[in-house]
């Protein structure tokens, strides 16, 4: 992700003309957000103003590939096929961001919706709100990461508030997929393990490398931004519409970065209340 322009990246004149009318910054402009009122009074809390609700979308076909019947094996072209997809929404939710001048982008949420335009076809979208810091980062420099793209996170804005106050922040959110076909047990195994409690190998080690896979390649996209660490991990599996022996395996987490040594964290204050 690291061409932002809106052109490249296929942004409808629509959308163009949505951010155009925003004009972050300019007196009596609007804004627009997906934020809860607690979350949007947490992000300005933390310094930063929401400047405009921003997304991407990739309605993206995805092919055929058939593993074999008694094999654990990755189905590569399928894996690639999830990740670019993922990726497109995700770089035209980046493009609208960097449009409105944004540093970064909060409560990005990346969804994936079947459509009936065909059996394999799914939107990809990406939605989340842009956001602009009242000040540089301790020590100036930019909030942006060091690919110079506004930074995204998936986390609250609870969690952001949190992230920011403890001398952390983000760089953005990382990815890994695979999709994985899990092979069928033989049927003399089948027969053998009726009415036995007994562990399935070759389903437990297809699963297990199948995480490891995604897990691996997010951890790849965190090294490239040069992050410390990633927060607030998932590691999800769907089935789409492949049928029960085929898997995506997906991990997702945003990567972030520390903005001084300390690392303080603010303690609870207990309230009683006055009510009888």
């Amino acid at each position: 992700m690291t061409n932002l322009d809106p052109a490249v990246q296929g942004l409808p004149a629509d959308a163009m003309r949505r951010l155009a009318e925003l004009q972050p910054g300019r007196p009596g402009s609007i804004f627009t957000s997906d934020l809860s009122v607690n979350e949007f009074l947490l992000v300005r809390e933390a310094g930063f103003r929401p400047i405009g609700l921003v997304l991407g979308s990739s309605i993206y076909h995805v092919g055929i590939q058939i593993g074999r019947w008694g094999k654990n094996q990755e189905l590569d072209t399928l894996s690639q096929a999830m990740y670019h997809a993922r990726e497109l929404a995700m770089t035209r939710m980046e493009a609208e961001a960097a449009q409105l001048g944004a540093d970064g982008i909060v409560g990005v949420r990346l969804t994936v919706e079947a459509r009936e335009f065909g059996s394999d076809v799914a939107e990809f979208i990406a939605v989340g709100t842009a956001v602009k810091a009242d000040e540089a980062p301790p020590g100036g420099g930019s909030w942006r990461n060091n690919k110079g793209q506004p930074f995204t996170s998936d986390l609250s804005g609870q969690d952001f508030w949190t992230l920011i106050r403890a001398g952390y922040a983000p760089l953005g959110m990382t990815m890994g997929t695979c999709v994985y076909h899990i092979a069928h047990q033989k049927l003399g195994s089948v027969f053998n393990n009726i009415g036995k409690n007994v562990e399935i190998e070759q389903f437990t080690q297809a699963l297990y490398d199948a995480r490891e896979l995604a897990m691996a390649r997010m951890q790849a996209e965190a090294e490239a931004l040069h992050a410390e660490g990633i927060v607030g991990v998932q590691l999800n599996s769907h089935n789409h519409r492949w049928g029960g022996h085929t898997t995506e395996f997906f991990a997702i987490g945003t990567a972030v970065r520390p903005l001084r040594p300390d690392h303080v964290i603010d303690r609870p204050q207990m309230v009683l209340s006055l009510d009888d």
